[in-house]
Parts: C-alpha cells; structure tokens; sequence
C-alpha cells in the first residue's frame, strides 16, 4: 500500500483529461449534439459520461456523504449500468440539450479538481490504483469512440465538413512486399495475468492448442481490396455468409464505408481524399473481411494465432495524437494501424472471474453476437495498445477503424 499517489498516475490523469478536450477543440456547438444513428454517440455525451465514471466509481467511494455535481448524472450519463440505475436510451443521446455545452466542461473541470484533491490526500490502495487505472483506460476507449463517432456524424452533412485539416488517418511509410509467415503447432499460452491493469475480458493467461497455420506479414490494403470490389466480390453470394449477403443486400454495399470508388476517394478526418492504395483498408466490417478471405482462398486468424503470431514483436502505428496533429509514424505495415477483426467469437476465457458490482457489466454482459478485432488503430490513444486487448464489435458494424489480415491452414499456400 502507498500512503500517497505517485505524481505519475496524477500526471496521467491530467494529460489524459486534457486529450478528450483537445479531441473536441476543432468541434462547433451545433457539432456536439449530434447523433446520426444509434451506434454513435454526441462529442458531449462523451465528454459527460467519462467525467460521470470517475464520479461514480471513484469519488463516490472515496469521500463520506458525496453528492454528485449534477443531481441527474445517473439519469442522463450511465450508460449500460443496469445494477446503479437506468440508463438513458442510447439512440435518444441526441436529444439532451441541457446540460449545456459549457456546463458539461465546467462539468468537467470541477470533477478534475475534486480528482486533484482525492489523489493528493487519500492513501492509494490497490484498489484506488486499480479503479484509477480503470478510469483512465475507460476514456481512451472514449477518446477513439469519440474520433469515430465524430466522423461519421459529420460524414452524413452532404458537405463533408473537414474537421481537422491538418489531421492523416491512414499514416506513411513503406509498403512490405506481401508474403505468408509459418507457425508450428503446439499448445500456447494467451491472455494474461496482469493485474497492475488489464480488463476482466484479457483474463486469465490460460493454454490453447494450436494447429500449423500462416499469416499474412500485414493488413490488406485498399488496393488489394479494390481487386476484390472489381471482381465483383460484393455481388457474388459465394463469398459471403448468409446474415452478411443479407445486408449487402438491404443496405447496397458496393465498398467500405466512406469510399466513392467511381472516383477514387474516400471521406477521412481531413476532408475527402484519394484513397491511399499501399494503406490497410479500413471501415469494413466482419463480414466483408469474411467474404474477401474466401474470395481470396484464405480465411481470417483466430485471435489465439493472432496474438502468438504478433503479440511479441507488436508495435504502435500512428496514434490518435499524431493522427490529430498530422504527424504520422513511418512504420511498415505490422500492427497497430487498423483494429484487425479475427475469426473468434467474443467470449468469456476458460475460468476468467466476473468482478463484483456494477463493474461486472463493464465487458462480460457482451459476450454475445459479437466477434474478436485485435491491434488498434491511428484513432487509438498512445500507450492504450497492447498484445493481449480484445476490442469486439457485431459482425455487421463498419464505422470503426476495422481492416484485417489473412490467415491460412498450415501448409496450404
């Protein structure tokens, strides 16, 4: 046990906290409120909702007789906590126009100071580290939401508001020459047993067995998918699963999400761009990453594979800081570029432990209709990446950063 908190995790949490509003900076007051469909949230809600949990889990826990700053943040900014009360409805975010904008960031300053003062007075047990390391790696999963959900509640405006000028999703760099990597079979280890921080889901480091089997070097690209585009993969149901020809049928994809292939462009951030041809394709969903592995006689890994395969050597691509400042990491195509979706389902590891309380709903009351993407992307915050995290998204969803690699049986070139 510590008697104080370290400078360090004080120093984290400012910075931390000083990202979230610099995300928003470029942002009009009209911008916050938006909420183009269920799936995304407003930059407000956001903003709210992150202040709300370290209200809820931390200072409410820690100073005798709390009362929240705002009397209705349960009401208005819980977002799936059933057990502590219930939620607003996600697909009605849109519709809170008080608070204000300036209050939730006067909101904000004053959950800030009230941080300030709890970390530099109270006796930092494990707990308080734990619940602290929580809260800071809830917001970054917040401050990629809130890249995400920006941009597609601009991309629905038949003007395509730039929202940042200076800001490069797709990064630099060179482009590795395609080719399959070997890995023997045996029984593995994944997951991990860290408890310093790692959520619930990445728990308990546990054996898997592993056939032979190949991985592609890196992510497929926008030129190669392309190929797949003008092949006619979208409109031959050999290729796809039946739930994804289904949509592929009501909702008309002929591309990933923000392309216009008639003219080579696609919206990003900065504005619409050309497509970057030697960058991983992005804003697919499972099934199309399905649906081109097959096209291609391949398939996609198994997180297990995955993991082993590139846990080791995994690297941060362009961060959400650089992607914002335009400042991009000249890395080749290995990890860390695009959240890569997987063939496994999201499901809970053999003997992994649900936390007590309300924290219990954080991540295994998902575990259902949903599948495994592992690495990050250029969306995702600095030092929020790491080998064993298990981001995971219905198979149908496109509007995050989601690309993928192949995979193939040992042997089978």
């Amino acid at each position: 046990m510590k008697l104080l908190a370290s400078g360090d995790l004080q120093e984290r949490f400012a910075v931390m906290r000083e990202l979230s509003e610099k995300i928003t900076a470029p942002l009009e007051r009209e911008d916050y409120v938006l909420q183009a469909v269920e799936e995304v949230s407003p930059a407000k809600w956001h903003l709210a909702h992150t202040t709300w949990f370290f209200e809820e889990f931390i200072l409410s826990k820690w100073i005798a007789n709390y009362e929240f700053y705002l009397k209705d943040a349960r009401k208005l900014f819980n977002s799936y906590y059933e057990t502590l009360s219930k939620p607003f409805p996600r697909d009605q975010r849109g519709l809170i126009s008080r608070p204000t904008v300036d209050d939730i960031y006067n909101y904000r300053a004053i959950i800030n100071e009230r941080m300030k003062d709890l970390l530099e007075s109270a006796v930092i047990t494990d707990e308080l580290q734990h619940l602290m390391e929580l809260g800071i790696q809830h917001e970054q999963q917040h401050q990629e939401l809130l890249l995400t959900d920006i941009k597609y509640n601009l991309s629905i405006n038949p003007q395509e508001p730039i929202f940042k000028k200076e800001a490069i999703e797709h990064g630099k760099g060179p482009i590795e020459k395609f080719q399959w990597l070997t890995y023997g079979e045996g029984l593995v280890s994944i997951g991990t047993n860290n408890h310093h921080f790692s959520f619930d889901n990445e728990r308990p480091s546990h054996y898997q067995y592993l056939y032979d089997f190949q991985l592609a070097n890196r992510p497929v690209t926008n030129k190669e998918f392309l190929t797949f585009i003008e092949d006619g993969g979208y409109k031959k149901p050999e290729y796809w699963l039946s739930d994804g020809w289904k949509i592929v049928q009501e909702q008309q994809w002929e591309a990933p999400l923000y392309w216009n292939e008639v003219e080579g462009t696609l919206y990003t951030l900065g504005g619409r761009k050309r497509i970057p041809m030697n960058r991983p394709v992005q804003h697919v969903s499972f099934y199309e990453a399905d649906a081109y592995a097959r096209w291609a006689s391949a398939r996609l890994p198994s997180e297990a594979e995955w993991e082993i395969a590139l846990g080791k050597d995994m690297k941060e691509g362009t961060t959400l800081e650089e992607t914002l400042e335009g400042k991009v990491t000249n890395l080749p195509l290995a990890t860390g570029h695009v959240w890569e979706w997987t063939a496994s389902p999201y499901t809970s590891y053999p003997q992994s432990a649900r936390p007590d309380g309300a924290l219990g709903e954080y991540n295994m009351k998902f575990m259902s209709n949903q599948m495994v993407l592992r690495g990050g992307s250029a969306y995702t915050p600095s030092g929020h990446i790491r080998p064993t995290y298990r981001n995971f998204f219905p198979a149908d969803k496109r509007w995050q950063c989601t690309g993928f690699r192949l995979a193939k049986n040992g042997g089978q070139i």
